[in-house]
């Protein structure tokens, strides 16, 4: 089933990505149209999450944030399509780098740890290992269908980029740092955890709600340069990437400095442009439910 689901579904994916620029958000505004007034796909999730996040906001803008994100929603799902047909030189039109000296410069002692949130396009972040000499990896979820998540990974290795699991990542940076290998890793880090598996708590707009901590965890133990990518979407199609270090050495840093600089900026970036935002996800849905020995360790 896993092969005939690929068959099927591959040749209209391909037919998609290579549409012409016009043509391809014409139909991405054919496709909002459906998703928003027909199927309403979770809708009652969004408004939800945004009256949580944004309660001094008017019914208007409310409504207004809404309407847009289903629009950004449904062109950044098909330029994940159009992954599969866009060259190096034509990626790098689309998603222009602002500061990548600060990646050469971290590169040249240490490996790198971006961290990133569900914001602007995520999808094509990866191809900023185009710009950089050391070995490109991106944190993923492996997709159940192992035709496609086979077709994912040579995507990706196109634009020098490796995919690997969480589980993969610190075995990989241990690895590579054994072999003299410097690597630069990026993770997408504004997720919700299990409820039971939580190792911290802290506030994310405004709501305490329980927090990764991994990629601190790792970059402290192994000593990793982090940065935080700020993605901005220009207009329709086209974005544009910023670095901000966050540390040059994870070992050199206080406990829970990286994830709470990690949400402060993840948190203004949001404010800046709330319409990019990924608010599909039940990101709040364990708040007011913080453990009690929590109280203490947590801000």
């Amino acid at each position: 089933m896993q092969l005939l689901a690929f068959i099927i579904l591959y040749p209209f994916l391909w037919l998609i990505s290579i549409l012409p620029h016009r043509l391809f958000y014409g139909f991405s505004d054919v496709v909002f149209f459906f998703v928003y007034y027909v199927f309403g796909y979770r809708k009652t999730v969004v408004r939800a999450n945004l009256e949580l996040v944004f309660a001094n906001k008017t019914s208007t803008e409310i409504n207004r944030i809404e309407k847009d994100f289903f629009k950004h929603l449904c062109d950044v799902f098909l330029e994940m399509v159009k992954t599969m047909a866009l060259t190096k030189e034509q990626v790098q039109k689309k998603y222009k780098v602002l500061n990548i000296e600060v990646l050469k410069e971290l590169e040249k002692d240490r490996s790198i740890l971006i961290l990133c949130s569900h914001y602007a396009n995520w999808e094509w972040n990866v191809s900023i290992n185009n710009y950089v000499d050391a070995k490109g990896y991106a944190v993923y979820q492996k997709i159940t269908n192992k035709y496609f998540d086979s077709f994912i990974r040579k995507v990706r290795a196109r634009w020098n980029t490796s995919l690997i699991t969480q589980q993969e990542t610190v075995k990989t940076v241990v690895r590579n740092k054994r072999d003299g290998v410097i690597g630069i890793f990026g993770m997408v880090s504004d997720q919700s955890p299990q409820r039971h598996r939580a190792q911290y708590w802290s506030e994310f707009m405004g709501i305490k709600v329980p927090v990764f901590n991994g990629a601190e965890t790792m970059a402290r133990k192994l000593g990793l340069a982090v940065v935080f990518l700020k993605v901005s979407k220009v207009k329709r199609g086209h974005y544009q990437a910023e670095f901000i270090p966050i540390t040059e050495n994870g070992k050199e840093t206080d406990e829970n400095y990286i994830t709470e600089t990690f949400l402060r900026l993840t948190e203004k970036q949001i404010y800046e442009k709330p319409e990019h935002y990924f608010w599909t996800h039940k990101r709040w849905k364990h708040r007011g439910k913080q453990p009690a020995h929590f109280a203490k360790t947590s801000s």
